[in-house]
């Protein structure tokens, strides 16, 4: 899947289609990622492509977040390992199956890697939530919000407070 078609001056600006309080009576398309069982969004303007399995080159010194950097088409991305971001137990079965999520932020491309990739949701603003105070606070440091889906909880990420948290020094 290769969302990059999309407008890119939306793509480029990371505040672009993702203050869901905007109008209650908007949808907001998301691209929902599994990482641990738990259901991720990604605003679809802010995904740039989506990858299966890479080799990651380990980066010496860098922070524990960041797994390492790939090449896409001649580009270095730098990967970043969103279950060590989140504080969640690292994966076990090591079959290698992980997925990545590329998105930008100020002209640099990062590798979100993940569990898995689910669908894209197209959900109405009317049952959007500001992130509640009892989510977990390392979680709550980059959710932009929430939607109570029938059974499970959306947590919606907010991508430049997820990549800035890292503390990637250039």
């Amino acid at each position: 899947m290769n969302v990059s078609a999309q407008s890119a001056a939306s793509a480029l600006n990371p505040k672009a289609g993702m203050d869901p309080t905007a109008a209650k009576d908007q949808i907001r398309d998301f691209l929902t990622i599994l990482i641990a069982g738990q259901k991720f969004g990604i605003p679809v303007l802010q995904v740039q492509d989506v990858l299966g399995p890479q080799r990651i080159t380990h980066i010496p010194m860098a922070p524990p977040e960041v797994a390492g950097s790939l090449n896409l088409r001649g580009r270095i991305v730098t990967a970043i390992d969103v279950r060590k971001r989140l504080d969640l137990e690292q994966r076990t079965d090591g079959d290698g199956h992980e997925m990545s999520v590329v998105v930008e932020l100020e002209n640099e491309l990062y590798s979100l890697i993940i569990d898995r990739v689910g669908d894209v949701l197209s959900l109405h603003n009317d049952f959007y939530e500001k992130t509640p105070a009892t989510l977990d606070p390392v979680w709550r440091d980059i959710s932009m919000g929430i939607y109570r889906l029938e059974n499970e909880l959306l947590v919606v990420l907010d991508i430049p407070k997820l990549l800035n948290s890292v503390h990637i020094d250039s």
